[in-house]
């Protein structure tokens, strides 16, 4: 994609007209009597850039194709996948801006209860596995339609993955869902080359060659030098297979180095993964966000009061993509890769200005962001060149000789936009990677990031602090966050401000034993600190973590790692973090006992809980362990 144009002149009829077709009048107020693509996602329609639907349709419709979009149809009704007619080209399917399952399931499988992606949060409104249900519904209604997967659900479940809802090992997602083919990652690259490949009079099943994209075949001829993965029936035989493969799999994640991967199932059927597409150049990026979004929701949701996702991203801005961070319980690397890009200042103030126009805008720019906030360019020059190395960590559990830490133009960033007139505030809450920020030598990010971009409680992510969960997780050394808690207290008070560093933390990920978990709560203890939220880990598809879980080992070593699997064992891990908590109590005690450490159970400063005796004695109006103080945050220790 060598660069964008603008999107095609069009005549607005009625506010919906400024929005892409949702239904056959939409079409005819346009004079098409077909869509080339058919857009179907999971999420109700908005049409701003932090939704992946937006972004791919707008991208098409500047490439010259006629989009329409199918928002959340009924899967039970065939006639609700036909409400644009027959595409000229295919269906595009998306399960939305989250895996169907984690939007609709808890960690503890509990179903949820909203959906913010949802008119009016409503939840049910989208199918289990939406992606395999939305493509069988269109196979059986369009049969020789082509098919195209895309979003995270699909690019994450490209090739074979542990499941954790069905709790085994699943094929790929082009073999239940009846699709052609994935395009993984962003997208926008391989999207086009496929609209080009179909419109050039292509069948689906020609296009082996996109970068960016996976497809199912009867023949591997077509694959330029393939890598066989162990085959499905090897992996479900052995977990230990399925680890081997997704080391693989990790070590082919690099656009310019990685290898084209190939997956056997029985009968003869393949799985074809070709390499990640290029990121995109600033200039493309640019293009990107500047398509004439609406930036709202598709007014058929007023009645309902619109779609409650939008909010937290109306006045955000997004700067970056891709993360250098590579944490083994995040998919991003999967996804958007380890290579940062950036938009231009230019572009991204200038999206700042046009938000300043909205009537809604009350002067606050709520996040300068993307996955990580204060990443504005590659880990080092190489990157450029020959992408992420392979087998090794940017960050963890030092940083690398060659990275090159500079803050310098994401600072000159959020300066322009603190500058410009209606923009009382400017904040940054995305999550920024601590480590990163205290690495650089020049202080100035830490100490403006204090003055100015703060509202009172800055999150930021150790998730730990015994170094064998750490080590697993991919995170620094525990004294690193303790470095950076201790510059953000000084720079918070040299801008005499009261501020709170407000903890992630993460119970039950692989290498955390009870002893472990003990080690977490009793850092809680000495700083005050009752977190009101704790995640326990999430064995979501195509994630570091979510392998070790499955197989007991890291796919990175091939060594044995201790993982909590049972309800049990995880409510006790989860517990511990949270002992102030007066209904924990008793699992505190359980988890102590099992700890052997009996010694945190009594009246002492150092105990977490009082014994059950306590109970029946009554202590009424005294202070102290398991009784919950209301702390939010904390400054440091």
């Amino acid at each position: 994609m060598n660069g964008i144009p603008p999107a095609p002149a069009r005549t607005r009829y009625n506010r919906a007209m400024a929005f892409l077709p949702t239904n056959r009048d939409e079409m005819a107020q346009r004079g098409w009597d077909a869509v080339d693509f058919a857009y179907v996602s999971g999420d109700a329609y908005v049409d701003h850039p932090s939704f992946g639907t937006a972004i791919i349709t707008r991208v098409l419709e500047a490439a010259g194709y006629r989009v329409g979009v199918i928002a959340q149809p009924d899967w039970r009704d065939d006639a609700s996948i036909a409400v644009l007619g027959r595409p000229r080209l295919g269906f595009l399917v998306s399960a939305g801006n989250m895996d169907s399952m984690v939007n609709h399931f808890t960690v503890n499988r509990k179903r949820r209860r909203s959906d913010a992606y949802s008119p009016g949060g409503r939840a049910g409104l989208r199918p289990d596995r939406a992606c395999i249900v939305y493509g069988n519904l269109i196979r059986r209604t369009f049969k020789d339609a082509p098919i195209i997967l895309g979003g995270v659900e699909a690019s994450l479940r490209r090739l074979a993955h542990y499941d954790y809802w069905a709790d085994k090992l699943k094929r790929s997602i082009l073999l239940d869902s009846g699709a052609d083919m994935v395009s993984y990652g962003m997208g926008e690259k391989s999207i086009v080359a496929i609209a080009d490949g179909l419109a050039a009079g292509l069948a689906v099943g020609d296009l082996t060659y996109i970068p960016g994209t996976a497809y199912r075949t009867r023949s591997t001829h077509a694959a330029f030098e393939p890598l066989m993965l162990p085959s499905f029936q090897e992996m479900q035989a052995d977990p230990l297979a399925y680890a081997r493969s997704f080391a693989v799999q990790c070590e082919n994640l690099n656009p310019y180095l990685g290898r084209t991967l190939v997956e056997e199932y029985p009968h003869g059927v393949f799985v074809v993964q070709n390499p990640p597409a290029e990121p995109l150049t600033t200039e493309e990026f640019d293009a990107v966000y500047e398509l004439p979004y609406e930036r709202a929701w598709h007014p058929s949701y007023d009645e309902a009061g619109g779609v409650p996702a939008l909010a937290e991203v109306r006045f955000s801005l997004t700067h970056n993509r891709g993360c250098l961070g590579d944490c083994s319980f995040c998919a991003l690397n999967f996804h958007q890769g380890r290579i940062v890009q950036a938009r231009s200042r230019a572009s991204v103030v200038a999206e700042a200005r046009a938000m300043t126009d909205d009537p809604a805008f009350k002067g606050y720019i709520h996040d300068v962001g993307g996955p990580t906030a204060n990443f504005r360019a590659p880990a080092c020059d190489a990157q450029r060149q020959r992408g992420a190395c392979p087998g090794k960590r940017c960050l963890s559990p030092r940083p690398c000789s060659q990275l090159a830490v500079d803050h310098g133009d994401y600072l000159a960033l959020l300066r322009e936009l603190r500058e410009l007139p209606g923009v009382k505030k400017v904040f940054v809450r995305s999550g920024i990677r601590f480590d990163y920020a205290l690495y650089d030598p020049d202080p100035a990010f830490i100490d403006e990031l204090a003055a100015h971009h703060v509202s009172g409680q800055l999150r930021v992510a150790p998730e730990h602090v015994a170094a064998p969960v750490l080590e697993a997780m991919g995170k620094p050394p525990h004294q690193v966050y303790e470095a950076f808690a201790a510059r953000f207290r000084q720079a918070t008070e040299a801008a005499g401000k009261e501020q709170y560093l407000v903890p992630y933390l993460m119970s039950s990920h692989p290498g955390s034993t009870l002893a472990e978990a003990v080690q977490l709560a009793e850092y809680c203890r000495d700083l005050g600190f009752n977190p009101e939220q704790v995640q326990d880990f999430y064995p979501t598809p195509s994630t570091v973590s979510t392998c070790m879980y499955f197989t007991g080992v890291d796919p990175r070593t091939m060594q044995p790692i201790y993982t909590a699997k049972s309800p049990r064992e995880k409510a006790l891990q989860r517990a511990l973090i949270q002992y102030r908590d007066p209904k924990n109590r008793d699992l505190v005690l359980e988890a102590l006992r099992e700890a052997g450490r009996e010694d945190l159970i009594g009246y002492g400063p150092q105990c977490l809980v009082r014994p059950r005796a306590a109970k029946a004695a009554g202590s009424k109006g005294r202070k102290g362990p398991g009784r919950p103080q209301g702390r939010k945050g904390h400054r440091s220790r």
